[in-house]
């Protein structure tokens, strides 16, 4: 047997029009809630996101497309990055009952402050644990090549800054030799596709890495604080360089490279400039080996004029001048008088000529 039906009965939809009566009486008409994004789409203007708060809740969300536009905008501005998944954020949302669709919720506001205060608590840990492994200060003991001209360039291909900088280059007077390792340079792919083009390049064959990203808005660099890639940066064989062009704030990245300049076109500027001065160290080390080498010929030929005088004093011929002659028998000079013999004849050399003589006893 079947129960019995109540006397008052209610359709699906009217159920739902309770439900949606219940809420708008028992709720205020908005909340503050903290949450992370965990997926993100657009469509139509719209931006759909699904927010976690760990494995405890899950709900999904739109931005409408007029208010998305001024929030996103806003958000960007105030925080030098894109709204993604992962991202730790404090919205204003309206809590909305779908007879179809069921509930969700409506952001309307948004407060970038927690959104960089978490970002700065995350790259405060990367930084703390880059120390205690050792590797933030790494880099700096890697000797710098006296000439940089082997230079491994990881970019993207089609970047206006890598034009830049092969511009700036090529108008230098130095022939840099540049190989570009292409890669995403921001988003979420940005870090694993950077970290395999530091895995294709050859010490050997290189003198450094320049990591560089020019134009664009200055959103989505987030990666460039990411663990991993500062991680592989900072034990990279290369002395690495980056130019990853935003001024609003050092990424983990650049604390951890050798040399850190704010865009690929001072980057450039750097390397002619370190080649400049290796040119006037060079021109001043020939000047200084010219006065060098003068000083010591000058020493020599003193040398070779004490000695000429010296023989010149040893020279027989000044010695006759003052008055002493010398005997020889023979050719043979005679260096004692247990050389002669009664009857030897001998020939005395005098300054203007010689004289034959005979010992007499």
């Amino acid at each position: 047997m079947y129960p019995l039906r109540p006397v008052a009965t209610l359709t699906l939809s009217e159920l739902c029009a309770l439900i949606g009566e219940a809420l708008d009486d028992s709720l205020a008409a908005s909340y503050w809630v903290k949450a992370e994004i965990s997926s993100l789409s657009e469509r139509g203007g719209h931006m759909y996101l699904d927010l976690i708060e760990g494995k405890s809740a899950k709900m999904r969300a739109t931005c409408w497309a007029g208010t998305k536009e001024m929030l996103t905008a806003y958000f960007e501005s105030e925080t030098g990055q894109a709204l993604q998944p992962g991202m730790s954020v404090l919205v204003e949302v309206e809590i909305q009952y779908h007879a179809v669709y069921g509930l969700s919720l409506s952001i309307i506001g948004i407060d970038p402050s927690y959104t960089l205060g978490d970002l700065a608590r995350q790259r405060q840990q990367t930084i703390a644990q880059l120390q205690k492994d050792g590797l933030l200060d790494a880099q700096q003991l890697l000797p710098l090549p006296t000439l940089i001209r082997r230079i491994a360039v990881i970019s993207s291909p089609k970047a206006a800054g890598y034009e830049d900088f092969k511009h700036q280059l090529e108008a230098s007077p130095y022939s840099f030799l540049l190989s570009l390792f292409g890669a995403t340079m921001q988003g979420e792919g940005a870090a694993p596709s950077i970290i395999a083009a530091l895995d294709e390049i050859d010490s050997q064959a290189f003198d450094a890495v320049v990591i560089i990203r020019g134009g664009g808005a200055t959103a989505d660099l987030s990666c460039f604080d990411d663990y991993t890639l500062c991680a592989v940066c900072a034990q990279c064989e290369l002395p690495v360089l980056t130019g990853i062009g935003h001024t609003r704030d050092i990424s983990v990245l650049d604390l951890v490279a050798h040399e850190a300049l704010k865009t690929p076109t001072a980057v450039a500027e750097w390397l002619i400039h370190r080649m400049d001065a290796q040119i006037d160290r060079l021109a001043d080390l020939l000047v200084r080996l010219h006065r060098t080498a003068e000083r010591q010929i000058l020493v020599r030929q003193h040398r070779v004029e004490l000695l000429e005088q010296r023989l010149a004093a040893c020279n027989p011929e000044c010695i006759y001048q003052r008055g002493y002659s010398l005997l020889t028998k023979d050719g043979k000079i005679i260096r004692s008088i247990a050389d002669l013999q009664p009857g030897d004849q001998v020939t005395s050399h005098l300054a203007d000529g010689t004289a034959d003589m005979t010992v007499n006893g």
